[in-house]
């Protein structure tokens, strides 16, 4: 996989500019033009935004066109921009304990921003193995370089959801000795506390995810998905 150039590793308070770019269309209800973005992310100057948008229009990570007011306005193909405000309002009409819409669209949210990291375009992808079964990851690239779990629970994880993440990781590992490539295995979460046991913690889950090369990467979700996974957990755990 190449190295991100030097325009996307310019960052802020972390996270890059492309990846701040890809919240702030995530978190949009409509399609935002460079000013707007340079506006809403107090960033300096405007060229730094025009820059990050169109090295991820280069890499099919978003959309440039002329919008209604005749400037060129940018936003999220698939998940992103309008059709993400969509989905936010199906997930909120009826909400069950049981509903996992919310998770899907959250972990649909965290593989567009992963995917900005790093570099790639990431989707759903199945398996069929040899014996007639088969095997689904959530994220994969095009090339299959990139094999990706998602996971959007915030907050420390309860024992059986350790479990659960040590599933995913097995998969990974799985579906990755089936192929003739060797792709980078990612499991993708998005909130420290959740993560903390399986990158930092003194545990054998940890220890064993770094043994077998299994990196584990989180990314920030916009305010509003975050808030619509913690309503559902709490929804969950009544």
């Amino acid at each position: 996989m190449s190295e991100p150039d030097e325009g996307n590793r310019m960052s802020i308070r972390g996270f890059t500019i492309a990846e701040r770019v890809a919240q702030e269309l995530l978190r949009a209800r409509t399609p935002l033009d460079d000013d707007e973005l340079a506006r809403q992310l107090d960033v300096q100057p405007r060229q730094t935004i025009n820059q990050a948008c169109r090295r991820l229009e280069q890499s099919r990570r978003l959309r440039r066109y002329v919008g209604p007011a005749g400037k060129i306005v940018n936003e999220l193909p698939g998940e992103g921009g309008t059709s993400a405000a969509i989905v936010r309002q199906e997930t909120r009409r009826a909400p069950t304990a049981g509903d996992s819409a919310v998770q899907r669209h959250a972990e649909s949210v965290m593989l567009e921003l992963l995917g900005v990291r790093l570099g790639c375009a990431l989707g759903p992808r199945r398996f069929m193995l040899e014996d007639g079964s088969r095997v689904e990851v959530d994220g994969a690239d095009e090339n299959l370089t990139v094999l990706v779990e998602a996971w959007a629970h915030q907050g420390p994880p309860k024992s059986a959801q350790k479990h659960k993440v040590l599933a995913d990781a097995f998969r990974l590992m799985f579906v990755a000795s089936s192929l003739p490539t060797s792709p980078r295995l990612v499991l993708c979460l998005s909130d420290p506390e959740a993560a903390h046991h399986f990158t930092t913690a003194r545990s054998w889950a940890a220890a064993a995810l770094r043994g077998f090369g299994l990196a584990v990467e989180v990314v920030e979700l916009p305010t509003e998905v975050r808030s619509d996974i913690l309503a559902a957990q709490q929804r969950q755990y009544r």
